[in-house]
This record gives structure tokens, C-alpha cells and sequence, in this order.
């Protein structure tokens, strides 16, 4: 079995800048995918477009070429695959991680290898029988967080009509759609869903909307609810999502229950890394935060030679990566290795 020197695992900008790095660098690496390449980007809501401009989304030097001030998701599709096909990425798509041992205590350096578990992925997301086994002498976590929402756990949140995701507006044309969370996921899909003809209610745990949304969403925002465009019912919170209908509660619950109307309800209440898979792996975990314990200069976790790269970092604090920052940890990451390495 042919021994990789970096096992990259996500294929998000943050594992492509890795995979590019460790090319550039003469090193054997492949990436290996759960999902599409840039899955995350992928389920991104169809018509968004970036906070950010193009040349900060870049990776390996490569532009990305916009007649906008800010890329699409569309665009960065196309730029992602452009990359892939520039550098001749090695990339396994549709295949999921299951388990990451590491190398014995004490193992020679020629024998400290990893050895990854991988499973087939079928059309539905669900993982096939069939198992791969594929050997590195160095894995990077460039997981990200996007695949784990934060889920409520309130009776009916698994319901056809209920969705942690959301896409585009126009199926919600005249539909009742109840909106939970506060932050900018839910500011977009609020204004888009009013604007394609769908009554809108917002509800929020909160006494306000979240500091972080876009500057130029927040007077928009703030003027529907404020006009009555969007209903918006803060400092409350979903008690349980019915086929038909949202019962939520104030906080504190001075007024009793309240019963929305709803056709279709979205979850925007933000989203976690796999920390499962981190700690099966041997990687220590803050209980609150979720990070990752790792050396702030490498990116290097507890276990040697197992780096998290990008969103993944952040834990719970996923405001704080971006793909801004997030496509810089590959180089950092592989430099290290190159050395340890002797390349």
C-alpha cells in the first residue's frame, strides 16, 4: 500500500490551499471528500453572494475573475474547479472518513504512519459497506463546520418541512415560512423569501439581531420588521415545530405560548465542526467551545503530525474563520511538515 506523505481530509478551500502547498512543496498528497468538491459552498443558498471580494477568496495565486464587486456562489463554483483542474489536484470525492488511527507511541519516524477508514458515499449521503484503507505519514482536518447544524432538539424538528438549510425562494411563493435564528443566514433568507411573495415570521431568542450581519442587511432588515413586512417574535424561542405550525415561547415566559402559522420552517441557528471524529481520532476538545487543542503557531493538535486547518479551528466561535483567513493555514501547515519531512 502506497504511503502518502499528507492525507488532506475536505475538499473546501482550506484543504485545496493545503493540497496546492504541499504540491508546490513536492509533496505526495491526496484529498479525500465526503461530499462535492466545496460541499459547503455547494449548499450555500443558490443565489448568494460573498461578503467578501474576489482576490480574498483566492488560492495558489490563481484569480478569481468577477465583473462584480463580490463573487457568486456560482462563481466560486467554477473558480474551485478551475483550481482543482490548474494544479491537478488528486482528489477522491464521495468518499467519507469513518476513522483516523494514529502511528503507535514510540513508532520510528520512518513508521509513524496513519491509518485512515474510509467509506464509499451513495447519491442519498449515506455511507455504502465497502471500506478503504489508505496510509499517511500526515493528516490535516480541513472539515469545516457546515455539515453539523445546531440543532434545537425540540419535538417535529425532523419533519418533512423543516430544514436546517435553506436554499432559494421561489417554492415559498404565498407560503407561511417561519424563520429561527438571528444572524445573517436567517437577515438573507428573510429579505429573499418577503421578496418572492412569502409571508415571513422571524423568530429569535434574542432582544436583538446579531452585531455581526452585513452592513448593508441590517437597515433593510430592521425596516421590513419595523414596517411590518416581516413578522418578528424576539427573545423567544421554537418549543415545538408541528405539520402545520410553530409553537414558540417567550423569554421569560410571561405571555404564555403562541401558535404560528407555517407551510415550511428553516433552522438558521448556526452550525459545529465533527468533533466526534476529531476525538475518535485523539484530538482534545474543549467541552464548551469545542476547539481543538492545538499549537496556535502550526495549526498541530495534540496528536503529532494531525493538523486542523480552517473553519474547524473556530469550534463553536465559527465567526471568527472565514475563507479569508481559513485558505492560510495550508501553507503554514505544509511548511512544517516539509521540513519534518526533509523535502
Amino acid at each position: 500500500m502506497a504511503v502518502r506523505d499528507i492525507l488532506v481530509v475536505g475538499a473546501g478551500p482550506s484543504g485545496l490551499a493545503t493540497a496546492i502547498a504541499a504540491k508546490q512543496l513536492g509533496l505526495d498528497c491526496v484529498v479525500v471528500e465526503k461530499g462535492a468538491l466545496v460541499n459547503s459552498i455547494f449548499h450555500f443558498p443558490t443565489h448568494m453572494v460573498f461578503f467578501t471580494t474576489p482576490e480574498l477568496l483566492e488560492i495558489g495565486g490563481l484569480p478569481l475573475v468577477t465583473p462584480f464587486e463580490k463573487p457568486t456562489r456560482l462563481e466560486a463554483l467554477r473558480y474551485y474547479r478551475r483550481v482543482v483542474d490548474t494544479y491537478g489536484l488528486q482528489i477522491s470525492l464521495r468518499e467519507q472518513v469513518v476513522a483516523i488511527e494514529p502511528p503507535p507511541p514510540g513508532a520510528p519516524a520512518g513508521q509513524a504512519v496513519f491509518t485512515v477508514t474510509t467509506a464509499d458515499v451513495d447519491p442519498e449521503g449515506g455511507l455504502l459497506e465497502t471500506r478503504r484503507v489508505r496510509e499517511a505519514r500526515a493528516v490535516v482536518l480541513a472539515i469545516g463546520y457546515y455539515d453539523h447544524p445546531n440543532c434545537l432538539g425540540v419535538p417535529g424538528e425532523n419533519l418533512p418541512h423543516v430544514s436546517h438549510y435553506y436554499t432559494e425562494a421561489h417554492p415559498y411563493y404565498r407560503q407561511r415560512v417561519v424563520i429561527v435564528g438571528g444572524r445573517n443566514s436567517a437577515a438573507e433568507a428573510a429579505l429573499e423569501l418577503f421578496r418572492a411573495g412569502a409571508h415571513v415570521t422571524l423568530v429569535h431568542r434574542r432582544a436583538t439581531l446579531g452585531q455581526s450581519i452585513k452592513y448593508w442587511l441590517r437597515p433593510d432588515i430592521e425596516n421590513r420588521i419595523k414596517e411590518g413586512s416581516i413578522a418578528a417574535r424576539f427573545e423567544t424561542h421554537v418549543v415545538e415545530i408541528r405539520p402545520r405550525s410553530v409553537v414558540v415561547e417567550r423569554v421569560p415566559a410571561a405571555d404564555g405560548r403562541e401558535e404560528i402559522p407555517a407551510d415550511a420552517v428553516f433552522l438558521l441557528t448556526g452550525y459545529r465542526p465533527d468533533v466526534a471524529l476529531m476525538q475518535r481520532a485523539g484530538v482534545e476538545c474543549n467541552e464548551q467551545t469545542l476547539g481543538p487543542a492545538l499549537a496556535p503557531d502550526t495549526f498541530e493538535t495534540n496528536v503529532p503530525n494531525l493538523f486542523v486547518a480552517g473553519g474547524a479551528i473556530a469550534g463553536r466561535n465559527t465567526g471568527s474563520i472565514f475563507i479569508e483567513n481559513g485558505r492560510l493555514h495550508g501553507e503554514r501547515i505544509v511548511k512544517v511538515l516539509a521540513e519534518r519531512l526533509g523535502r
